[in-house]
């Protein structure tokens, strides 16, 4: 029997909601779906460098402050069977596919890599610019508080301004972003249409990573809104309410062990 995979995500300040970062999402579900044993050890964000340093995972990026420093980031696994440590979400669905072909369905399908790629690229451009205006603050309010500090800092630092002046609640400003979330999200939905025919997923009637992808960032957009939240009533609405039956389809892998506090 092989033993649990550890799996670093980064904690947020509410019990209920503990796991709420999309791109941790995103190798959660991937764990989830493919029915693979592990186990969750929760990293703050200013111990994210030391912990890959620790377990051999190289950095994802560098800083986007420009100085071309080396950028490590969560979600990252360590697998003790092989002893082989990984970073970045898509690395990690490539790994657990090759690794562990007969565990679940396969998320990334032979020969799929560079559209897995391609889509990963345009869903960030089409989604995050406003995206990130609006769910970047209400984040940070989610994270307890070494990572609040670090997270404002950081995300303030890149962008050149204040938390608050993203996109406050009652401007126009934060107006203008949802409607730049919404046709993102339109026109995502017209990309599985592009046959003319219903999809509900990229490949058809098969889970890929790539809906994965969507999801984990519909559900980074709830966690950190609240369920409740008009704003969030409003998105399960559009397209027809397609972006709640999609959801729906997640429920039952939409699973967080309760884990462990990393160390050092």
């Amino acid at each position: 029997m092989p033993e649990p995979i550890i799996f670093y995500d980064i904690p947020g300040n509410a019990a209920k909601d503990k796991a709420w970062s999309p791109n941790t999402w995103k190798t959660r579900f991937n764990l989830n779906i493919k029915g693979i044993p592990y186990k969750t050890v929760w990293v703050e964000y200013p111990d994210i460098a030391p912990l890959s340093k620790q377990i051999g995972a190289g950095p994802t990026a560098t800083t986007p402050d420009g100085s071309g420093s080396p950028h490590y980031t969560l979600p990252a696994i360590y697998d003790p069977n092989t002893r082989t440590a990984v970073a970045e979400s898509l690395a990690i669905a490539r790994y657990l596919d090759r690794t562990y072909p007969s565990s679940g369905p396969t998320l990334i399908p032979k020969e799929t890599d560079a559209l897995h790629m391609a889509f990963v690229q345009a869903f960030r451009d089409a989604y995050f610019p406003d995206a990130g205006q609006l769910f970047l603050p209400a984040s940070c309010a989610q994270l307890n508080p070494a990572s609040e500090a670090y997270f404002r800092r950081t995300r303030e630092a890149w962008y050149n301004a204040k938390l608050e002046d993203f996109a406050p609640f009652g401007s126009e400003k934060r107006a203008q972003h949802w409607k730049g979330v919404e046709k993102a999200l339109h026109t995502i939905k017209e990309w599985l249409e592009a046959d003319g025919t219903e999809k509900m997923y990229v490949m058809g009637d098969s889970i890929s990573f790539a809906d994965i992808v969507v999801v984990s960032h519909l559900v980074w957009m709830k966690l950190v809104l609240g369920p409740a939240s008009e704003e969030w009533t409003d998105v399960m609405k559009w397209d027809g309410g397609h972006w709640a039956r999609f959801m729906a389809e997640f429920e039952k892998w939409d699973i967080v062990d309760v884990g462990t506090e990393f160390e050092g």
